[in-house]
């Protein structure tokens, strides 16, 4: 089978599955293209997402839409889903047993499409994949990430597969500030596809967990790592590594003097 078919396959799959919570609500599979570069995952559909069985078409989609048209690509050169992938009831937060209920359907999506970077759009989105990351001092930022919930995902690159956790766009909708870094860390996606920008963390596993401290891009004049501490301020460091959470049980974050090119 080639991976239309496995996704059709496996959407069918979830399709009969009477078990998953969130049921009568419509199943949002997911949609776009199964050999793209490039696979943006949200939270869980909303109310026009529901009515149409389709990820991301309300205003939010809408601004994803055009924020994926700025940079020169097209919809259609993407995958976009969810975690869960029916709405809760009044649109609230997916809670925790949903989203485990979820999780090996949209493990094996991720299997199966084997992009090389995962996009994903808003807090809980990122918390799949980087449980201690925070999306307002972590979105745009760029870490390689092992063990995503299943060692054929693991192996799938060398060292990991790539996270860019970027702002929800129902929350970049909210105000200017919040816009203004949407669009910025969109702008990023290119580079990071074509290898001009490269992950400075990588989060693979480890048997001790801290406060995270994420790398930044930035150097101190004595040329040690500047990296930015857990809450949120900036700090030099000539430190190999850190530790950090991460989705498949615990992680720890490497930094890297000169990584290398990706792709």
């Amino acid at each position: 089978m080639n991976k239309k078919e496995e996704l059709a396959k496996l959407e069918s799959e979830m399709a009969a599955d009477t078990s998953l919570p969130l049921q009568p609500a419509n199943l949002v599979f997911g949609e776009g293209n199964a050999d793209c570069d490039v696979m943006f995952i949200g939270e869980a559909p909303g109310v026009n997402e529901d009515r149409l069985k389709r990820p991301f078409v309300g205003r939010g989609g809408q601004l994803l839409d055009d924020c994926i048209k700025s940079i020169g690509w097209k919809r259609e050169d993407v995958y976009i889903t969810n975690i869960v992938k029916r709405r809760p009831p009044e649109n609230r937060d997916p809670l925790p047993e949903e989203i485990e209920a979820y999780k090996p359907y949209l493990t094996r999506q991720i299997e199966i499409i084997n992009p090389r970077i995962i996009v994903p759009l808003g807090r809980f989105a990122m918390n799949y994949f980087l449980p201690e990351a925070k999306i307002t001092r972590d979105q745009g930022r760029a870490f390689r990430v092992g063990g995503l919930a299943s060692p054929k995902l693991a192996e799938a690159s060398e060292g990991g597969r790539l996270v860019v956790p970027i702002l929800h766009p129902a929350a970049a909708l909210r105000g200017n500030e919040m816009m203004g870094m949407f669009r910025e860390s969109f702008k990023k996606l290119p580079k990071i596809v074509s290898g001009e920008f490269t992950a400075e963390a990588t989060v693979v596993p480890s048997a001790t967990t801290v406060p995270p401290s994420v790398v930044d891009k930035k150097s101190t004049k004595n040329g040690s790592t500047r990296s930015t501490d857990s809450t949120g301020s900036p700090q030099a460091s000539s430190q190999p590594s850190q530790s950090y959470g991460g989705q498949a049980g615990q992680a720890r974050l490497t930094t890297r003097k000169a990584p290398p090119k990706l792709f």
